[in-house]
């Protein structure tokens, strides 16, 4: 009984010895958390969980600030600020990366996904977590795919029933080449334009319209200044959760796995409301006064056509491999 009780003893001041070594490991540390949208939207309540899971796992040691609604500027500068350690962290559509590394670009190939589920496989499983990977020599840590959606497409001119009523439109657009030249397919005019700037180009309309998610036009309250809504789908946008690698080298392995962890569990959490508000949002902008139409068959099939040459073209400079890869993992998955 003697011999128990100290192997008991031993083995319980072991495991609170590895607690307490554990704990040391955690430094008190505060990391910064620039992201576009407004507070509400989908992933700034992810980035709000994400923030309770890492300050819960720390033991409150790490802090992660968020500074939604584009505070910190564009997309553009938040990852070079990013970059060079003065912002730790943001969330942005996977393929804004392409500026990094150009594999990121087939994320932007219009009508890449058919649904979530295949956008699910294909950014979580090895071709996702690859193209992450080679984001360290560009000083960023990939942690994770969250999700911003589908994209749709609103214009305060006049209601889209056919792909040629969008000829014409001077259409703002996230700014890289697959964007400006799926736009350009459709014989309306590109406007690039950083998200913070696109709410007063609307109201001052020198834009006529944009293309983004639901979620956002909502949140972003574009109603106030869009009139029609046309429910494309044209493209998916997944998101990447990035950290600066400048930081990341200064953390020991037990708060490496903490952010890790918070950042694939707040991932499941965020494309979870992501799809429920999605759901509700179209009620939403329609008792906010937008008009919504929804092309049919065959115009959606006239458009699969026009962006059919922005593909080909593209697919050259993401690379012949990279394009193969994702295919062939989609063909498997709709089998």
């Amino acid at each position: 009984m003697k011999r128990l009780m100290i192997k008991t003893l031993v083995a319980t001041l072991a495991v609170a010895a590895s607690g307490m070594a554990w704990a040391q490991d955690i430094k008190e540390r505060t990391l910064k958390m620039g992201l576009q949208n407004p507070k509400g939207h989908p992933a700034v309540m992810g980035a709000e969980k994400f923030a309770e899971l890492v300050a819960a796992k720390s033991g409150g040691k790490i802090k992660v600030n968020l500074f939604p609604g584009g505070v910190l500027g564009g997309d553009a500068p938040t990852v070079s600020a990013l970059q060079g350690g003065t912002v730790e962290m943001t969330v942005l559509n996977s393929g804004i990366l392409a500026s990094q590394v150009k594999e990121f670009a087939i994320y932007d190939f219009p009508f890449l996904f058919a649904n979530a589920r295949e956008a699910d496989a294909v950014v979580d499983g090895p071709f996702g977590k690859g193209l992450h990977a080679k984001l360290a020599d560009k000083g960023i840590v990939g942690l994770a795919y969250w999700e911003l959606g589908f994209r749709d497409l609103t214009n305060g001119r006049r209601p889209i029933n056919k792909v040629e009523d969008i000829a014409g439109l001077k259409l703002r657009v996230i700014p890289n080449p697959i964007n400006i030249d799926w736009v350009k397919a459709l014989d309306a005019n590109p406007t690039p334009l950083a998200f913070p700037e696109l709410y007063a180009a609307l109201e001052q309309k020198a834009v006529d319209g944009q293309e983004n998610p639901v979620s956002v036009i909502l949140a972003n309250k574009f109603a106030e200044v869009q009139k029609y809504l046309t429910l494309t789908h044209h493209q998916y946008n997944p998101q990447s959760v990035i950290l600066s690698k400048k930081t990341w080298d200064t953390m020991s392995a037990a708060e490496k796995k903490i952010i890790q962890e918070a950042a694939d569990e707040a991932g499941r959490y965020q494309r979870q409301v992501s799809r429920e508000q999605a759901a509700l949002t179209i009620d939403q902008l329609k008792k906010a006064g937008m008009q919504v139409t929804q092309l049919s068959a065959g115009e959606q099939a006239k458009l699969h056509v026009k962006m059919k040459p922005v593909i080909d073209k593209h697919a050259a400079s993401v690379g012949d491999s990279t394009v193969k890869d994702v295919m062939a993992e989609l063909a498997r998955l709709r089998k």
